[in-house]
């Protein structure tokens, strides 16, 4: 039986990037009858491109759980992809809908995750933790004999985006430099988002007799890229992409938040995040790649960095030098 979709925060680059890719995907098209695209800004972008492809978009109405759990059942979907809002109120969101889930008895349930989560304190990286908390909600179902949500459930752990590295496009083109608060010495392993949404397409489109593929079901499934890179590492990668020379630039995390808040479109609790992930990074609790996930599950391998920058080179290749680095609004 065709699978019924429904994935959350579908106006955002994650949850659009999966549904895209379900829609468009000969081998992931042929397994879903159907999905459904669950927004907090329903007449964005992403859905009205994913409403082109075919998706059923539905405004995601926040506040009142009984209402949420009507929407769901109403979307008529057997699998849901949690996708946690990018908002202020991203915790509290993700908890409601975790509970509607668990009320429309949603059978199968893939969480979004985030890798690092496990390695954050509470105290120093509060937002990052949080995950923590949302996974055990959604694993708690497990148990919970009231609901046949939690009898197929994925945790995906997914690392830092690759794509976070486009916020700092204008300083690689008009100076040749990717500035990052990450130190000097310690390493992470940022992960493609379309290595991400693969993962997800194939966890969601797999079936198995106790519903999700029994290859995926129970899995918690950490994502990193295949590199583990410091911040001149990943500067060498860039250089050998573009074919231009791209120098790493340490900056303070105070510089950093001016960087982000001047040059990004993300949510301020967005910006956050961000920044407590580079406080792991340079706490030295990213130096390790998780790659053996999305091999088993994909049967390939996830994109080196060399080929990520290849993909977005009109993005960073260097169009001047010497330019003053915008750090304000």
């Amino acid at each position: 039986m065709s699978r019924n979709v429904c994935i959350t925060a579908a106006d955002g680059h994650t949850g659009f990037t999966i549904g895209e890719l379900l829609l468009t995907d000969d081998t992931f098209k042929k397994a879903i009858a159907s999905v459904t695209a669950l927004s907090l800004n329903p007449d964005s972008e992403h859905c009205k491109d994913l409403a082109t492809l075919g998706a059923k978009i539905v405004p995601h109405k926040p506040g009142r759980l009984r209402d949420m759990v009507k929407t769901l059942k109403d979307t008529g979907a057997d699998t849901l992809c949690l996708v946690p809002p990018a908002h202020e109120s991203k915790y509290d969101l993700t908890v409601e809908l975790i509970e509607a889930a668990k009320k429309a008895n949603v059978p199968n349930v893939c969480f979004i995750s985030a890798a690092g989560c496990d390695l954050a304190e509470r105290e120093k990286q509060p937002r990052l933790r949080q995950f923590i908390d949302l996974e055990t909600l959604v694993l708690s179902s497990k148990g919970d004999p009231s609901t046949a949500t939690g009898h197929s459930p994925v945790v995906i752990r997914a690392g830092f985006y690759a794509e976070n590295l486009l916020i700092y496009s204008p300083q690689a083109q008009q100076e040749g430099v990717l500035p990052l608060p990450v130190g000097k010495d310690h390493k992470f392993a940022p992960i493609a988002l379309g290595d991400v949404a693969q993962v997800a397409a194939h966890v969601l489109s797999g079936k198995g007799k106790h519903g999700f593929d029994d290859k995926h079901r129970g899995q918690l499934l950490v994502l990193t890229g295949p590199m583990l890179t410091t911040g001149d590492e990943l500067a060498t990668a860039a250089s050998q992409a573009l074919g231009t020379k791209m120098a790493f630039e340490d900056i303070s995390e105070a510089e950093a938040k001016k960087v982000l808040h001047a040059q990004s479109a993300s949510d301020n609790s967005e910006l956050q995040y961000l920044l407590e992930y580079y406080s792991l990074i340079r706490e030295g609790k990213t130096n390790y790649i998780s790659t053996s996930a999305f091999q088993y599950v994909t049967g390939v391998h996830p994109q080196q960095p060399t080929e990520f920058f290849t993909s977005y080179a009109e993005e960073f290749k260097t169009k001047g030098a010497n330019k003053k680095r915008k750090t304000s609004k």
